[in-house]
């Protein structure tokens, strides 16, 4: 007589699940309510089906904020990636340096996000900051996030690489060691220079940590919230005003439940949607099909 496999084991996973009903499924089930609703009293709604999803789609503010999203995570990868790459490949590769630079390098990890943007508030403000101050010195410019848009995207912009770069060059450096030593002596042996040692040994070997740092650093610039909402608050005007920040405006600062929920989703599903789009092209990319 065949016996019923144990899958007593499974037991040992029911926390986990338990977990993630509580954490993810619940709330996503409670806005995908909302977001069909129009709540008019506590205890009172009216079933609206999609025409708050309808609402959204057609609101040019948030195409215009979708527009600064992507123009913002385009330049975060554009510029942390290789500088991520030349980072993990200047540091040193024994003795008691790698374990000094290694730290020293992920010091910005370790700081809450709502004071990153308290730190370089300080740090560019134009009458005690250092940047600020010295660059109104020595340029005669008077650098100001608060008052000028462009001024107000440079601070995010060095904000967001100075804070998030080490973990990309933390990644490619992972990757770097994790190449045998005899790879290394074969392109010696060829006579390959070290740009032909990178692009033909390095690149391909670090192609896995490149693909999470690429998506993680993708996503997380994508639904970056904290940094420029204490930095900025969305402003000047509105030039910084991303995704996550408008949302909030909508779902806390109007309290418009239902648009804010069907946002939510939207939101969700573009950053699902070009995650896995990325990661499907940079498989390919690595496995030499044509994207």
């Amino acid at each position: 007589m065949e016996k019923w496999p144990d899958n007593k084991a499974w037991l040992l996973v029911l926390p986990v699940f338990v977990i993630v009903a509580f954490s993810a499924i619940i709330p996503l089930l409670t806005v995908i309510n909302y977001s069909v609703q129009d709540i008019l009293a506590p205890g009172q709604s009216v079933f609206v089906g999609t025409d708050w999803f309808k609402e959204m789609l057609q609101d040019y503010r948030l195409h215009d904020a979708l527009w600064r999203q992507f123009l913002f995570s385009g330049l975060v990868l554009v510029i942390e990636m290789p500088l991520g790459i030349l980072i993990a490949l200047a540091l040193p590769k024994r003795g008691w340096g790698v374990s000094f630079s290694l730290v020293t390098l992920a010091l910005p990890l370790l700081i809450p996000w709502n004071t990153i943007g308290t730190i370089w508030i300080i740090f560019t403000r134009p009458d005690i900051g250092l940047l600020g101050h010295g660059i109104r010195s020595l340029l005669g410019i008077t650098f100001d996030h608060t008052a000028r848009p462009l001024d107000a995207w440079i601070t995010l912009m060095m904000m967001e690489v100075w804070h998030w770069t080490p973990l990309v060059a933390l990644l490619a450096y992972a990757g770097l060691r994790a190449i045998p030593e005899a790879y290394y002596q074969a392109a010696k042996i060829d006579g390959a220079s070290s740009w032909s040692t990178f692009l033909y040994v390095q690149l391909p070997k670090m192609r896995g940590v490149l693909t999470i740092a690429f998506l993680l650093r993708f996503m997380d610039s994508f639904l970056i919230y904290a940094e420029p909402f204490v930095l900025t608050g969305g402003g000047p005007g509105n030039s910084t005003t991303f995704l996550s920040i408008y949302l909030v405006k909508i779902a806390l600062g109007q309290f418009d439940l239902g648009p804010g929920a069907a946002f939510s989703l939207i939101y969700f599903a573009i950053v699902l949607l070009f995650s896995f789009i990325f990661y499907q092209a940079l498989q390919r990319v690595g496995r030499g099909e044509k994207v």
